[in-house]
């Protein structure tokens, strides 16, 4: 079980580490859209998917990120956590992802070997890491704590709308929102004994 101190900490990437399998995504302008409520049958579907394609490989997979918060606005993308034994083990596990369609376009071994696989159909985003992550654990506490804090989602909401128009990728679009992430991220650390 990471310590509090691993799961409070922020990630910073790593400058000189070449995280893209592939050619990084061209600027194109984020979308949100209101909540969908298929989304979370969207997740199922994925879900049950990969659970089919790898067997025992996954040792957990959860749905989260701004989809999984009924009444967040998001982009149209599922996130999914997947846990495996071994991210680093990529021939355990991304073969059978790509026969589903998912490719591989993000390798990050400073962020606790963070793999990341996209499909196009429906949109999204499987985040692999191993046991005991401290990723998964904020992504999950982050999660509940904005399905549990309305003014917090909605200070989260008005955070990701002011972000949308200064342009740029994604991760253009996700810079702009961290004050906010982080304030909020403070307020739930501190409110389970943390910090």
């Amino acid at each position: 079980m990471p310590t509090f101190e691993e799961i409070t900490r922020h990630h910073d990437p790593d400058p000189a580490e070449d995280l893209w399998v592939i050619e990084p995504p061209a600027s194109e302008p984020v979308t949100i859209v209101r909540y969908n409520p298929q989304w979370p049958r969207r997740y199922e579907d994925l879900s049950a998917a990969i659970r089919a394609a790898l067997g025992d490989v996954v040792l957990d997979i959860d749905h989260v990120g701004s989809t999984s918060v009924a009444g967040l606005v998001a982009k149209d993308v599922i996130d999914v956590d997947l846990t495996v034994a071994d991210p680093r083990n990529e021939d355990g596990y991304v073969p059978a992802l790509e026969r589903l369609g998912y490719v591989l376009t993000v390798r990050e071994p400073s962020f606790h070997e963070h793999r990341c696989l996209r499909l196009t159909e429906p949109r999204a985003n499987l985040h692999v890491f191993g046991p005991d992550c401290p990723e998964v654990i904020r992504h999950r506490m982050f999660r509940d704590w904005l399905r549990g804090h309305p003014e917090d989602r909605v200070r989260y909401e008005n955070a990701k709308r002011a972000a949308v128009p200064g342009g740029g990728t994604v991760m253009d679009y996700n810079a702009r929102k961290q004050d906010v992430i982080h304030e909020i991220y403070d307020r739930l650390f501190r409110a389970a004994g943390m910090r």
